[in-house]
């Protein structure tokens, strides 16, 4: 529910997480698949300050250089604009999964999990303050509906008692740009 004109959404194109949004363009970015504009996250053939929403699903994880993705997004997002980026948290049952062994040729296992305070100081360096998170995903990373029926208390106490091991964060962030005053000669 975020004003603007122009919405982004860059990587996982088989779904579209802006379909509820009201800004009237709406975008998928991505080398492949069912988008809009063909591109590599890494460069982004869109304008300077011109998108007021950015959406980031998963996409820091599996790039080979993740600085570099936020830069891009920090550089397309308009002053005050807005980048919901989403991961999945090393520090939770999800990550203690792919720790112990998962198989690394399988999504989500094969990505790089980036820590929830490595993207917040990563994010103040370009000058997007953090406006809100959540935390979600508490059950472990079964399989079978058996076991997802009997873990399923986990979910509903998860933030309650222990809200920093979500097995997938959510972070709002805003550009954030000072303006200058020039003073001139009276």
């Amino acid at each position: 529910d975020v004003f603007g004109f122009n919405a982004l959404q860059i990587g996982l194109p088989r779904f579209d997480f802006l379909r509820a949004n009201r800004m009237p363009l709406r975008c998928r970015v991505a080398p492949d698949g069912p988008v809009r504009v063909r591109a590599d996250f890494e460069q982004l053939p869109i304008l300077n300050n011109c998108a007021d929403l950015v959406l980031l699903p998963h996409v820091l994880e599996f790039s080979d250089n993740p600085h570099q993705v936020l830069r891009e997004v920090s550089r397309i997002l308009m002053p005050d604009g807005h980048v919901i980026v989403s991961g999945f948290n090393p520090w939770s049952l999800w990550g203690a999964r792919r720790f112990l062994g998962a198989d690394r040729s399988e999504f989500p296992w094969r990505g790089q999990f980036i820590a929830l305070p490595r993207l917040r100081d990563w994010m103040a360096l370009l000058g997007i303050e953090i406006a809100g998170g959540r935390m979600g995903a508490y059950v472990p990373p079964v399989r079978s509906e058996k076991w997802l029926r009997r873990v399923s208390f986990l979910e509903a106490a998860g933030d309650r008692w222990w809200p920093f091991a979500g097995g997938v964060y959510f972070l709002h962030g805003i550009k954030r740009v000072h303006g200058t005053r020039v003073i001139t000669p009276q």
